[in-house]
Formats: C-alpha cells, sequence, structure tokens
C-alpha cells in the first residue's frame, strides 16, 4: 500500500514565491557592498611628483582616499540589508529611497574620475605633498570606478526592488501574520467558506474555537440546526 500524500497548504506556494521575491534584493545589496568595499581598497590614481630637493616621489591613492565615502557607503549597504528583514511597508520604501541615495553617492565620484580624469591640485592635496612639491604626472586606474560604477547600478536595482516588496508585504499570507490574527482569520474561513481545508487551517481553526467540520450546523436564521421546512405556528 502506498501512503497517502499529505493536504499540501495553498499558501505555500505563494510564501516560497515572496521568499525568493524577498531574497532578490539581500543578494543585490551584498553584491552592490562587496563591489563598493573591494574598490576602495584598490588603487584608483597614482601620482608622481618631486620637490627639487630629493628623487621624484611616487604617491598611490587608494579608494578610500581618493574617494573617502566609499566604505561608509557600503557599510550603510550592509546595513540596509538588515533593515530589510525589520522593516515593511513605508518604512521599507524610506530604506529604498536611501539605497537609492547610497547608489548616487558612489557612482558620482566613480564617474567624475572617468570622464574628467584628475586634478592634480586634489591629487596633490590627497597625497599630502609637501607645498614645494608639485605633480609631474599621474595616472588613473579604470578598474575600480568601473567596479563602483557596476556596484551603484546594482544599488539602485535593489532600491526599486526594496521599493516593490514593500508594495508587496502589504497583502502578506497570514504564514507571517501573528498567532491570534492567524487563528481569528483561519476561525471566519472555517465558518464561511465552502472550500477543502487544508491540515494547518484545521488546526488554526480548532484554535480559534471553530469546529470546521461543522461550518454548515447553524441554518441561515442564525439558530442551531436547518431551518423547518413547515411552520408549526398557528395561523389567524
Amino acid at each position: 500500500m502506498t501512503e497517502q500524500e499529505p493536504d499540501r497548504d495553498p499558501a505555500a506556494a505563494p510564501a516560497r514565491g515572496r521568499a525568493s521575491a524577498a531574497a532578490v534584493p539581500v543578494l543585490l545589496l551584498a553584491v552592490a557592498a562587496l563591489c563598493l568595499w573591494a574598490s576602495s581598497r584598490m588603487t584608483w590614481v597614482r601620482v608622481e611628483s618631486f620637490d627639487g630637493l630629493g628623487g621624484a616621489r611616487t604617491s598611490e591613492l587608494i579608494g578610500g582616499t581618493w574617494a573617502a565615502a566609499t566604505t561608509p557607503l557600503a557599510l550603510t549597504l550592509v546595513a540596509a540589508i538588515a533593515a530589510s528583514f525589520a522593516v515593511r511597508g513605508w518604512a521599507l520604501r524610506v530604506v529604498g529611497l536611501l539605497v537609492a541615495l547610497v547608489a548616487v553617492a558612489a557612482i558620482l565620484p566613480a564617474a567624475s574620475l572617468l570622464i574628467g580624469g584628475v586634478d592634480d591640485d586634489k591629487a596633490g592635496r590627497l597625497a599630502e605633498l609637501p607645498d614645494r612639491a608639485e605633480v609631474t604626472a599621474t595616472e588613473t586606474f579604470a578598474l575600480p570606478a568601473v567596479l563602483v560604477l557596476f556596484g551603484g547600478v546594482t544599488a539602485l536595482v535593489a532600491a526599486v526592488a526594496l521599493i516593490r516588496k514593500a508594495g508587496a508585504s502589504a497583502g502578506l499570507s497570514s504564514k507571517y501574520a501573528a498567532p491570534a490574527a492567524r487563528r481569528e482569520e483561519a476561525g471566519n474561513r472555517a465558518a464561511t467558506s465552502k472550500e477543502p481545508l487544508s491540515e494547518r487551517m484545521l488546526w488554526d481553526a480548532l484554535d480559534a474555537g471553530e469546529d470546521p467540520t461543522d461550518a454548515d450546523a447553524s441554518g441561515p436564521n442564525g439558530q442551531d440546526g436547518p431551518e423547518p421546512t413547515g411552520g408549526t405556528g398557528t395561523r389567524r
């Protein structure tokens, strides 16, 4: 004899779909944060200088120096991952907007470097050159800037996903509701639904004090038992 397959909760498939959708912004935020952090450890600009006294000096400016906000922005994206699990509704929309602002703030210095090149005065100041030193040459490394651009675009996509998730979270299934609310909903459904109930819904209905097997026990007049077919009262 083969064992009978247990009833499946009809809310399980939508719940799995929501769980997959919730994982998308988390993955995107993790990728964006990793891109920003990795770029902050890479060399963005190499500066050649000469002060007239000693030999030529070479200074390498990493992302954390040239674009100082890169590391804090990466940490902000990590914090947004935790916030995406902790908040719902309008608060999640706020998180999405903050992530979008972080993405723009990360993209601007990278795009400026790739498009406008290196400002010698800024390079000398960040390299902490003495006043008598002059910048003789600069070299730009495109890879870390491109990595930031990729991370910024990824963060923008994550922001859109968070805002969409905020709208979808308003219709969260009873699986994620508070136990009392879930029991109340199951009790109401057991009393009114004409469709067969799942095993989970049956147990929730029992917890709510409803008998899911006696949904039709009350008549339309609110009295126990079916409505009598014939009248018993006296006619005038």
